[in-house]
């Protein structure tokens, strides 16, 4: 169960909106932006336990289904990009603290946000502190209550980033090793307290491995421990839906 929503409910949730997508053996083929000549399966998906929807990132945007109605609304997002599973981890989407969903792009600093009522996009250039000499995207996103912000990794560079909540800077956290091949972020719970202060724990996985990242807010530092969560298994919304 995930917010006292039973897994079946979600799955089923899940079967439906494969079934409206079109087909129940779809192909994976893949390419830039996420224009294909066929079909493929969705990239990632988050349960709405408040508002009972399930929002799936698909190649072509974002489809909201409403679990208790047959109301399905397709979202179009304007100037999404993003490049291939052979090359990166597929973009990510998380819900923040308004029930708004956040999707990155897997090549580019960039985040767009759906407003959860209006199901309006806005785009979001996140201004950041560090590697602006490089090209890079966010595969892993999530949201963290405790500190007001989000947390993402780039799989490609093996980074950490914190996103301020309003989505306009991203400041990079100086890890003990990288995190290479990152596909998914989540919290962990609150990690030991660090000689600098406060830190926060999350649990970062990719297609071979998984780690434990203590982050210590104060001086944006975090200590990768090379051996999976052992106090949070994955949560539905942060699987990846790709043919890895």
């Amino acid at each position: 169960m995930r917010n006292g929503i039973p897994a079946a409910l979600v799955a089923a949730a899940l079967a439906m909106l494969a079934a409206c997508e079109g087909g129940t053996g779809p192909t994976t083929s893949y390419e830039y932006g996420g224009k294909s000549a066929g079909q493929q399966p969705g990239l990632r998906y988050q349960f709405d336990a408040n508002g009972d929807r399930v929002w799936w990132l698909t190649r072509d945007g974002v489809v909201v289904k409403n679990v208790g109605a047959m109301e399905r609304t397709a979202v179009t997002i304007p100037g999404w990009t993003w490049v291939k599973a052979a090359w990166s981890c597929p973009p990510d989407l998380a819900l923040g603290p308004s029930g708004e969903a956040v999707v990155t792009s897997n090549i580019v600093p960039i985040v767009w946000k759906i407003d959860p009522k209006t199901m309006a996009v806005t785009e979001h250039a996140l201004v950041l502190d560090a590697d602006t000499d490089k090209d890079f995207g966010f595969t892993g996103l999530t949201y963290s209550s405790e500190q007001d912000a989000y947390f993402a990794v780039s799989g490609n560079l093996g980074t950490l980033w914190k996103i301020d909540a309003q989505l306009t800077r991203a400041e990079k956290v100086a890890l003990s090793g990288p995190v290479y091949n990152a596909c998914r972020v989540a919290p962990s719970g609150r990690a030991p307290s660090q000689a600098s202060g406060p830190a926060v724990g999350l649990c970062v996985g990719g297609p071979q491995r998984n780690w434990r990242v203590d982050v210590a807010l104060d001086d944006r530092t975090g200590y990768v421990r090379g051996t999976a969560c052992t106090d949070l298994a994955w949560r539905i919304g942060q699987l990846a839906m790709t043919d890895q």
